[in-house]
């Protein structure tokens, strides 16, 4: 029997329906059930939709800015039995689907800016955001387990958290994992004006179209919007494809809304031949730089 891919039957391959939640969390031990509540709906409404891989805003269940450590700490919970790691375990279920989460991550007496992965049958795996933002150096560890990529029913899922786009190498490492798509969280707020370009998308939007376009990899960011104590956050949610444009749309800066895409998880292994003479990937000059940039890791998958 044949086993070519065609644009008959690519669809079969790795079907996955995306979905990217954007809507606005508050900080605040008395917001935490409003915050939960807020996040089971959309994670319904997601599952009802058809969805399989689903990705929240960076701490969605907790709100964002904090005051101090000690508050900080009180936000926080242990992996895998904290309560949004049971909220998403219950959901993801439910749907039968897949849930990029954040949460304020305890171990011990560290706290960490932690991406976790669920799936139909529980907790997979977390990532430790690499890279802090601003106030984020007073309350978090910097990550210490390294990039992740997690084999799914689905395909590859990386994970990556908000600042951590602002850094070239680390979609460049995860795509070289061997990831088909990379979830990121993301809580960007407002930076030095402009905060938008004409057609009202942010420079973070742009960031995670150019990542997915030079590693030809499935992107999709779920930001968050609204102010909290001072800080705006931008919205511009999105899922890029494997050529950069975004699929169906960039969420505006304030909606509270769900993307969807509906993509072939499998198209990330197939994209970067551009032409004859043109292959991102073949082409990089490993003579000159390490094909992983010098990270040990995990090693290299071929795409």
């Amino acid at each position: 029997m044949s086993t070519e891919v065609t644009e008959t039957n690519r669809a079969r391959v790795s079907a996955a329906r995306v979905a990217v939640v954007q809507f606005e969390p508050q900080v605040g031990l008395e917001n935490l059930k409003s915050n939960a509540a807020a996040v089971e709906q959309r994670l319904n409404a997601a599952g009802e939709a058809g969805a399989n891989l689903v990705v929240l805003p960076e701490l969605a269940t907790t709100g964002y800015v904090f005051e101090t450590r000690e508050e900080a700490f009180a936000h926080s919970e242990t992996i895998p039995d904290g309560p949004s790691l049971q909220l998403f375990e219950r959901l993801a279920a439910q749907h039968g689907m897949y849930v990029v989460g954040c949460i304020v991550e305890r171990d011990g007496e560290r706290l960490y800016d932690t991406a976790v992965l669920v799936g139909p049958d529980g907790y997979i795996g977390r990532y430790r955001k690499t890279h802090l933002w601003n106030t984020e150096k007073l309350w978090f560890t910097p990550g210490d387990e390294g990039f992740k990529v997690f084999d799914t029913r689905i395909g590859r899922i990386g994970l990556l958290v908000c600042w951590d786009i602002w850094f070239p190498e680390t979609a460049r490492i995860v795509s070289q994992m061997g990831a088909d798509i990379i979830c990121i969280p993301t809580g960007w707020v407002w930076t030095p004006p402009p905060l938008y370009d004409a057609s009202g998308v942010c420079m973070a939007a742009h960031l995670t179209i150019t990542a997915a376009h030079v590693n030809n990899v499935f992107i999709a960011t779920a930001d968050r919007t609204g102010q909290e104590r001072g800080a705006g956050f931008m919205g511009n949610s999105l899922i890029a494809s494997t050529n950069g444009w975004p699929i169906d749309r960039i969420a505006g800066p304030d909606e509270d809304t769900i993307i969807y895409a509906d993509v072939d998880l499998t198209a990330t292994r197939t994209a970067p031949i551009w032409n004859q003479l043109n292959d991102l990937h073949r082409d990089r000059r490993t003579d000159l730089y390490d094909q992983m940039l010098g990270y040990r890791g995990a090693p290299p998958l071929p795409r």
